[in-house]
């Protein structure tokens, strides 16, 4: 079995791409205000937390793209009979690029959108002593010179509460 921090950042992945769900929601919202915004493709989705500057290096890794890790996890004993129970966090760290920066700035916006409405939709036990009681935090980062002229990052972090024994 996959160590924790890993199994929980699989479980994001596999939400966000099943069905490509995130490219269709990404399509939706673009379409409900009538403005083009590029969608990210399952391939686009990676485990890694690997940083902006040796993503860009890397020729697998275009834009825009996803990069899923867990940042930590706490065990805090919530539930006395178990071994672990507690939460992990799981980073969904989005990166756009564009020409202008008023496209990043723009499209950032809508890809967090679409990031975080899957997770509202998936409110609740997600297997293997996981649960999502809907906790997630934004921030996001100013544009900058880089990828394909300027890139904007965001992170919508997601707490999973873990029991196990």
């Amino acid at each position: 079995m996959l160590p924790i921090t890993l199994l929980a950042a699989q479980k994001v992945f596999n939400l966000l791409t099943s069905g490509n769900e995130l490219e269709r929601q990404i399509s939706s919202l673009a379409l409900e205000s009538n403005i083009h915004v590029p969608g990210i493709t399952t391939a686009q989705v990676v485990l890694s937390s690997v940083s902006p500057d040796v993503g860009d290096k890397n020729v697998q890794l275009t834009y825009p793209r996803i990069c899923l890790y867990s940042s930590g996890l706490k065990n805090s004993q919530t539930e006395k009979f178990r071994s672990l129970s507690g939460l992990v966090a799981v980073v969904v760290e989005i990166w756009a690029s564009g020409n202008m920066v008023t496209q990043t700035d723009q499209w950032i916006h809508f890809y967090v959108e679409a990031v975080t409405s899957l997770l509202r939709e998936s409110i609740g036990d997600w297997n293997d002593g996981f649960f999502f009681a809907g906790h997630y935090d934004i921030q996001l980062q100013q544009p900058k010179a880089g990828g394909f002229g300027f890139v904007q990052s965001a992170k919508v972090t997601c707490s999973l509460n873990i029991s196990r024994n």
